[in-house]
C-alpha cells in the first residue's frame, strides 16, 4: 500500500509535502542547478518516492538564479568514454523516471533553462513558465551537440522547430515556447506559482487510478506506429474499463450523479 512518504534530506534537491501534492526542488543555486551527477541521482530518487507515496501530482521547480544551466561540464572534462556513457546514462534514468511515475508531474519554469534544463522541462508532462523564462538547446553554438536533450525537446516540438533550437543554439522567449508546445501556459512571474497550481489542480482531478494507468500508456504508445498504438491501446483501455473507478465513473454518468473515486480526494 503507498504510504504518506515523508521527504527525503538531499544535499541539491529539496522535496517538500503539502497535502496532496509535492514540489521537487533543483536547490543548487550557486551553480545554477547545474545537472551535476549527484544532483541528477538525487532528483531520480525525490520521483522514485513520489511515485511510491499516495500523493496526487508533482510540481518540479527551481531555486535561484536559472531554472537550471543543464549539463554539468565540469564532471566531463577529460574523462574517459565509461565514465561520460554513465552521467548521460543517469541522466536519460532520470528524464525516465519522471515520465514512469503515476502523477502528473508540471514543470514550473521561472527562468532560463538550457541543454538538459530544457530537456526536463520537455519530459515534465506538463509546464507553466513566467514571461522572463527562455528555453535553449546551445550546443549547435559549440562543440558538443545537444543530441540527448533533442530526445525530449524533439518529441514536445517536432522536427523542424527541435532542429532550428538544437542547431542555431538560440534561446527561444516563453511565448515561442508555448507556440510551439513545448510549454501549455505563460504568465507574469506574480501569477506562476497560482497557475502552476491550479493547473496541476485540473490535472489531478478524476481518478488517480486511471490517470497513471493513462499517463503510463500515452508513453508507451508514443513511441509505436500508429497501429500498433491503437492495438497497444484499445487493449490497456479495455482492461482498464472493469476497474472499480471507471465502473464507478459509468455509473455516476448514467445515474447523473457526482462519481466517489477510490483513489482520489477529489470527484470532479
Amino acid at each position: 500500500m503507498k504510504g504518506t512518504s515523508v521527504p527525503q534530506s538531499f544535499q541539491y534537491v529539496l522535496s517538500e509535502r503539502e497535502r496532496d501534492t509535492f514540489t521537487i526542488w533543483l536547490n543548487h543555486p550557486e551553480r545554477l542547478n547545474v545537472l551535476s551527477l549527484t544532483l541528477m541521482q538525487e532528483l531520480t530518487q525525490a520521483f522514485i518516492d513520489v511515485g511510491e507515496s499516495d500523493a496526487t501530482g508533482v510540481i518540479l521547480a527551481a531555486k535561484g538564479r536559472l531554472f537550471s544551466a543543464g549539463h554539468d561540464f565540469a564532471e566531463m572534462a577529460n574523462q574517459d568514454l565509461d565514465s561520460v556513457r554513465h552521467l548521460f546514462g543517469m541522466c536519460t534514468t532520470m528524464m525516465q523516471t519522471i515520465q514512469s511515475i503515476p502523477q502528473p508531474v508540471v514543470a514550473r519554469v521561472h527562468a532560463l533553462a538550457t541543454g538538459g534544463g530544457c530537456q526536463l522541462v520537455a519530459t515534465a508532462d506538463l509546464a507553466v513558465a513566467a514571461e522572463e523564462a527562455t528555453f535553449c538547446t546551445p550546443g549547435g553554438k559549440g562543440g558538443l551537440f545537444c543530441t540527448t536533450p533533442l530526445v525530449a525537446v524533439g518529441r514536445s516540438i517536432g522536427r523542424k522547430r527541435a532542429l532550428e533550437m538544437a542547431m542555431t543554439g538560440d534561446p527561444i522567449d516563453a511565448g515561442t515556447a508555448e507556440a510551439w508546445g513545448l510549454i501549455n501556459l505563460v504568465v507574469p512571474m506574480n501569477e506562476l506559482d497560482d497557475a502552476t497550481t491550479r493547473l496541476l489542480r485540473r490535472a489531478t482531478r478524476g481518478s488517480a487510478t486511471s490517470k497513471g494507468i493513462g499517463k503510463h500508456a500515452f508513453y508507451e504508445q508514443m513511441a509505436m506506429s500508429q497501429t500498433d498504438a491503437y492495438v497497444y491501446a484499445t487493449d490497456v483501455m479495455a482492461a482498464a474499463s472493469l476497474l472499480p473507478d471507471a465502473q464507478e465513473s459509468i455509473a455516476a454518468f448514467i445515474e447523473k450523479r457526482p462519481p466517489k473515486f477510490t483513489s482520489s480526494t477529489e470527484a470532479t
